[in-house]
């Protein structure tokens, strides 16, 4: 495995995508070159490898779907294709659900993947995601690498710190090749 090399126009995107980069970098890198530097990690990513291979400048996708205007939401009430987690919606789950209310990524994706379904199926799934993510049962992003190195660090490794954790994490994500945990990685801890 190579050292992780500096993210410049010299890279072609194979090599690129190969290796672990923050988001404030690729943006650093977009503004440096005059690309889009609107996005997702993973969009940004795309879009710096099609330019490193082509020195093609991809516009950024845009997000035009017609947003409606959402009234007084109600139990009852169905939920709107294309929704946008408002302050409204925010308003009405925390009167329902509590002061504690997020709009975690798992059910934010269960909002959009559900419309036409009632707001008190939202609630009751609200809380099926919680529950499954107390017993670990939810899964992470694409985009969250260091979370899911993390959780599987521990898991293979109950007795071990989080500062262990982040130790190995940091010398994985300077190697070429993919992110996930693999219990060679301990050896961050011998160094």
């Amino acid at each position: 495995m190579s050292v992780r090399p500096q993210l410049d126009r010299q890279l072609d995107g194979k090599t690129f995508q190969s290796f672990y980069f923050l988001k404030e970098e690729l943006v650093a890198f977009c503004r440096a070159n005059n690309l889009p530097t609107s996005g997702g990690k993973i969009d940004l990513t795309e879009r710096i490898a099609h330019f490193l291979d082509t020195g093609e400048i991809l516009s950024a996708k845009s997000n035009s779907k017609l947003r409606k205007s959402v009234g007084i939401i109600t139990e009852q009430s169905t939920i709107e294709p294309n929704i946008v987690c408002s302050e409204n919606h925010r308003a009405f789950f925390k009167e329902n659900i509590g002061k504690n209310f997020s709009f975690n990524v798992a059910f934010q994706n269960w909002l959009k993947t559900n419309n036409g379904k009632t707001y008190q199926e939202a609630i009751m799934a609200y809380y099926e995601i919680l529950e499954k993510k107390k017993k670990g049962l939810t899964t992470i992003d694409k985009q969250f690498e260091y979370n899911t190195y993390i959780r599987d660090f521990f898991t293979d490794n109950p007795g071990k710190t989080l500062e262990q954790a982040i130790i190995c994490w940091k010398y994985k994500k300077e190697l070429q090749g993919h992110n996930h945990y693999n219990n060679s990685d301990l050896v961050a801890l011998t160094l």
